[in-house]
């Protein structure tokens, strides 16, 4: 990732990307005024590198699934295995070594009470080499459920962003989504690749192209299915990343998140149970940048009684399933 620079063309490539992750290149390159092809060579060498991906995320909640935060403290000599172990989950999303190795923090989802039952008891990687486990539930999701966030990107004109923008959905249908064999395969397919041509897709789900188009077609409309550009903030130039613990008072809990919800600098806020009660992602351009966001901003808001901050040390899954070398 480190010897490839984005660029004026990759950033404005990115920003295309956010606006309509599945554009095709041609209306891509129409609008940045370069050729078909230099936008293909740009999205590949970009997603060999690992630099950008589009990623083609489900909305558990939609689905009637619950989001669980996961804190684990260990030895620094587990945190590398454990936090290899959870990625490598299917309901796994976000972990993060932290706080110089010591600690990890990732998502996870669950559905049935017997899944909330094994949470902590089953579904964590055992090893004495934890020192504690907490989990706790996300209550309201403020902003978040994106892989990038508002401040990310930026380099469009308001008429070439205007130029790009998709069509909205059509309507859904009648009646919640539900899943079935073919979705899941559709869904699974888009996970690692949001670009994933039709004809792949039908061949993947078994169906025919124009029924994986009206399949997508429902399930963006539906809320299910929604895409993200997958970039690491270190791409962008962000270079301070952090996960924050706030307690909050009651009364004043929604303001913050509403407040937090319009930081640029913020990537994901949300009210949790637990001994705090709001949780933050940040993403800060330097430690300087961190300061003076945790001391200015964080600081005026009123109601905010303590704050934890950990720096990310390593990210070892985003958004997307962990893809192979």
């Amino acid at each position: 990732m480190e010897s490839v620079i984005l660029d004026d063309l990759d950033r404005r490539l990115v920003h295309a990307l956010n606006i309509d992750p599945r554009a095709p290149f041609g209306r891509i390159a129409d609008v940045l005024g370069v050729s078909d092809q230099t936008i293909a060579r740009r999205y590949r060498r970009l997603r060999a590198s690992g630099l950008v991906r589009v990623v083609g995320s489900v909305d558990t909640a939609r689905l009637g699934y619950t989001t669980w935060v996961i804190r684990l403290r260990c030895t620094p000599d587990a945190a590398g295995p454990v936090s290899a172990a959870l990625a490598r989950r299917t309901d796994t999303f976000w972990v993060h070594l932290l706080s110089g190795g010591t600690e990890i923090a990732c998502g996870t989802t669950v559905r049935t009470a017997e899944e909330r039952g094994a949470l902590l008891l089953q579904r964590l990687p055992r090893t004495g080499r934890v020192s504690s486990v907490t989990a706790h539930s996300q209550l309201h999701l403020y902003v978040g459920g994106r892989i990038t966030w508002p401040g990310a990107v930026a380099a469009l004109s308001a008429e070439e962003a205007d130029r790009l923008r998709p069509e909205p959905p059509p309507p859904p249908g009648e009646g919640p989504v539900v899943l079935d064999d073919g979705d899941r395969a559709l869904l699974d397919a888009l996970a690692l690749d949001g670009r994933t041509g039709h004809a792949e897709l039908a061949a993947a789900t078994g169906w025919s192209e124009s029924t994986v188009r009206r399949r997508m077609d429902r399930l963006v409309a539906g809320g299910v299915l929604f895409y993200d550009v997958d970039v690491p903030p270190e791409a962008l130039g962000y270079h301070a990343e952090a996960r924050l613990w706030m307690s909050v008072r009651p009364a004043h809990l929604a303001s913050v998140g509403r407040a937090l919800a319009g930081h640029v600098e913020v990537t994901f806020a949300a009210a949790t149970t637990g001994p705090t009660n709001l949780m933050a992602g940040v993403v800060c351009r330097d430690d300087q940048a961190l300061y003076r966001y945790l001391t200015e901003r964080i600081g005026a808001l009123e109601g905010v009684e303590r704050l934890e901050t950990a720096p990310v040390i390593r990210t070892v899954k985003r958004g997307g399933p962990v893809l192979k070398p």
